[in-house]
């Protein structure tokens, strides 16, 4: 969390020990409306068509349960997707409504079989795999905007507009790359994210981006503060002759936590505070340098020629993922390991180490990477 984050929360603390201290207007409402300001102003989008949500999962729950789905439709997703963005899905199995995975690209596994799949190349045309198996019966595309295990990053404008020619639509799990890059929202029905990761943020507190017009098409979650008037105590709060309402409150789960909503407000405000599309190169140089570095590598040295043609391709998110190339686990978790030991924070997921930078990291950064890459 940025150090202005901190001293938000720091500074709120106190009226949640004395909650009758709380401003109606400024607080309780002005707080989550300045959210998602903040977020609309992140995606280049609308506020009023923002829902604040607990999770991405919760906001890709609001859009399963509330679809009008009919017995034999069908949800497409790329194989192997993070299970934010399966579970929603496979939870409709009981009302006919069927999920199923497509390979990006040839010697593509997951699964059990994740270790064994072969990592994705430059030439990787997962736009096209996913369209051609596109049926009269998919009503859906749900997909990662970047891959978390593998770190591909797929065309967001492209998949968009080829859906919606298609009548389908376009739900985008997005946290694995917003805050340190700018989605193209073209085409695109529905973007959702937690507040953590690129964010800044803590974890419990993210947003969803709707399109209006899909929006209009998912039942409404049904609390008081999805319904007209809903925070007018001067109208009976039980007069339940009431209209829901079209904008982003038709989607909310209720009364968002207004600290988590002060700590998301600001460190929405840090990112939207810094230069003008700045964050984006600053991390593409970064990965840049890093992949220049260990092109020697005896090592690493072909999967940062992997990685560089993906980079060239702008095929690539905040993290880079190198592949294990048949080494194993064993050999990832202690190489872990020891960038723990040297205050270096990566991560491993099914068969690839993850190394994520942002805008807070410099050159020196890079330097201390290498370094222990290389060994």
């Amino acid at each position: 969390m940025p150090k202005a984050s901190l001293e938000a929360v720091q500074a709120f603390l106190p009226k949640e020990s004395q909650p009758w201290k709380l401003r109606w207007a400024e607080d309780f409402q002005g707080i989550p409306d300045a959210t998602k300001r903040e977020a609309a102003k992140l995606l280049g989008m609308r506020p009023e068509d923002i829902s604040l949500t607990a999770t991405t999962s919760s906001g890709l729950q609001v859009i399963a349960q509330g679809f009008p789905w009919e017995s034999g439709d069908e949800v497409l997703a790329p194989l192997g997707e993070f299970p934010s963005n399966v579970w929603p899905w496979k939870a409709l199995a009981a009302r006919g409504v069927s999920f199923r995975e497509v390979p990006l690209w040839e010697g593509h596994k997951s699964g059990v079989e994740a270790w064994n799949s072969s990592p994705p190349p430059p030439e990787a045309d997962a736009e096209t795999r996913l369209l051609d198996a596109i049926t009269d019966q998919t009503r859906v595309l749900a997909l990662s905007w970047v891959r978390f295990q593998d770190g591909l990053k797929l065309d967001l404008p492209w998949l968009g507009s080829a859906c919606r020619e298609r009548g389908v639509h376009l739900v985008v799990d997005g946290i694995q790359a917003v805050g340190t890059h700018k989605p193209d929202l073209t085409g695109v029905s529905a973007f959702a994210t937690g507040g953590h990761k690129g964010l800044l943020a803590p974890q419990g507190l993210g947003f969803l981006w709707t399109d209006a017009e899909f929006r209009a098409l998912l039942a409404p979650v049904g609390t008081w503060l999805s319904v007209e008037d809903g925070t007018n105590f001067a109208r009976p709060s039980t007069d339940f002759q009431r209209d829901w309402l079209a904008d982003g409150h038709r989607l909310e789960p209720g009364s968002p936590s207004l600290l988590a909503c002060v700590a998301l407000k600001a460190s929405l405000a840090c990112l939207n505070g810094a230069e003008d599309g700045a964050i984006e190169p600053h991390v593409q140089s970064l990965q840049g340098s890093l992949l220049e570095a260990i092109s020697g590598d005896p090592t690493w040295g072909m999967e940062a020629a992997r990685l560089q043609g993906l980079r060239e391709e702008d095929r690539l998110g905040p993290f880079l993922s190198f592949h294990h190339q048949g080494r194993g686990p064993e050999f990832l978790n202690d190489l872990l390991q020891k960038g723990f030991s040297r205050g270096i924070y990566a991560s491993v997921r099914e068969g690839y180490l993850r190394i994520a930078f942002h805008g807070m990291h410099t050159e020196a950064d890079v330097d201390r990477v290498a370094a222990w890459i290389i060994g």
